[in-house]
């Protein structure tokens, strides 16, 4: 419980609060005492200067003052309740202590600077005389002792009081502050057991909510990636078994004499090791990318011979499915710098996707577009197209738009996967756009100048 992020949050808002009420409790404690040892002062003053001011003018003469003074009391004091002695001292003009008290006593002469502290006593606009303190307050007697232990009494209370608030609020803001922590903690111990589709729900837009909202794009980005391994295995797994199976097959029955050695068997035998070794390459391919140790050789190229070089490749089987295969480039683009061989992949992996969904009589498009500083490969067919709700997903390993179709239809999807890789290895990027039933448009935005 000492070790929770809870009580630590509650306990530092409550010593935080606790401290400061008590140094404001000092404080005021302080300035209250202050304050009316201040007034008291000031009040006994004011007593003392409009009695003598009242004897002054009663008398016109300081003379008989004292023994006036200390047997005249105080009016303002009820009965039974012993008069407080006097503070203070009294100088004439002259600078004479006509009334003694403390270290001041009747007779002596003062010089000007020590009545610097003292209050005029006036008469008319008149000074008569100067008012000196000689004793500080005296001690408090029982209505006041009473009002300064109320006041006491209401400082502790208060305090009490906000200790018990802050200590509420500071539970009920640890519960409000930490829930997203809580709920953050429970699905991370999830995923740790293998759960790893969670999602938190975002209550702010503070730091903690953006904290949620990358949680939850965290969590389904390996949720994904975690499902996306799974039926990659089971893809590679299903691309190697098939031509392993053809090739163990015709082997058995090779040796068992059931088939005889004709050239025709050793062909089937031949063409699924060419199966199995183009996937083994593709997935080469892919991890060197993944490493970033994939290598390219930079060469300079025209982009309209590098689409003629495609179209001748695949004109052969754009006839034969009678399907107009194209080109569209200007002959006053500037070059590239390429790997021709690694970019020649690129848009056979292209071009086979898209003479593959085109029917007959369709047309597929290579164009090269200049861009400001960079240039656009195009490959465009007039297909089928892709769905919308697929179309994110199609540079993936071994997605198929067409779940049931698989590698003995001619492809393994890994080719859109290592098109990306390469165009990326070559620092530009590749995008496609679709409508079902118009037709699929790759295009493929390299820059002008590659790095050394």
């Amino acid at each position: 419980m000492f070790r929770s992020l809870a009580f630590k949050w509650t306990a530092t808002l409550f010593l935080t609060s606790l401290i400061g009420i008590i140094l404001v409790g000092v404080f005021a404690y302080r300035a209250t005492v202050s304050e009316y040892d201040r007034l008291r002062s000031d009040q006994a003053r004011a007593s003392f200067i409009e009695d003598v001011t009242a004897y002054y003018q009663a008398n016109q003469t300081w003379v008989g003052l004292e023994d006036w003074l200390r047997v005249e009391p105080d009016p303002n004091i009820p009965p039974g309740i012993p008069q407080p002695p006097q503070q203070f001292a009294l100088v004439d003009t002259n600078g004479i202590v006509v009334f003694g008290h403390g270290p001041f006593h009747t007779g002596d002469v003062l010089p000007a600077s020590a009545l610097t502290d003292g209050t005029p006593i006036l008469l008319d606009g008149e000074q008569i005389g100067t008012a000196l303190l000689a004793q500080p307050p005296p001690e408090l007697d029982p209505r006041e002792q009473l009002y300064v232990d109320s006041t006491n009494r209401a400082l502790l209370i208060g305090a009490l009081g906000a200790s018990a608030t802050a200590l509420l609020i500071g539970l009920l803001l640890s519960r409000q502050f930490l829930r997203p922590l809580a709920e953050l903690t429970e699905a991370i111990t999830a995923m740790h057991s293998g759960n790893l589709d969670q999602r938190v729900q975002i209550r702010t837009r503070d730091e903690l909510g953006i904290l949620s909202q990358t949680f939850n794009e965290m969590s389904a980005n390996l949720h994904r990636a975690n499902q996306l391994r799974k039926q990659m295995t089971a893809d590679i797994a299903h691309d190697l078994r098939t031509p392993l199976t053809v090739i163990a097959g015709n082997l058995e029955a090779l040796r068992d004499g059931t088939f005889k050695p004709t050239p025709e068997r050793f062909r089937v035998m031949s063409d699924e090791v060419g199966l199995l070794q183009r996937l083994v390459e593709d997935l080469r391919t892919l991890s060197l990318a993944d490493a970033g140790e994939l290598k390219l050789v930079y060469q300079p190229i025209q982009p309209g011979e590098l689409l003629e070089q495609a179209k001748q490749v695949f004109e052969p089987i754009a006839t034969e499915q009678q399907t107009a295969l194209y080109v569209e480039s200007s002959a006053n683009l500037p070059v590239v710098e390429v790997d021709r061989e690694r970019m020649a992949q690129v848009l056979a992996n292209l071009l086979a996707n898209a003479l593959r969904y085109t029917p007959a009589e369709g047309t597929v498009k290579l164009l090269a577009r200049e861009q400001t500083s960079s240039l656009q490969l195009i490959v465009e067919d007039s297909g089928e197209g892709i769905p919308e709700n697929k179309l994110p997903y199609i540079f993936e390993r071994f997605y198929r738009t067409d779940e049931s179709r698989h590698e003995d239809q001619g492809a393994s999807g890994l080719g859109l996967a290592i098109a990306k890789s390469i165009v990326e290895a070559h620092h530009g990027t590749i995008t496609a756009e679709s409508r079902v039933g118009q037709g699929t448009t790759m295009v493929i935005t390299l820059p002008w100048k590659q790095p050394t």
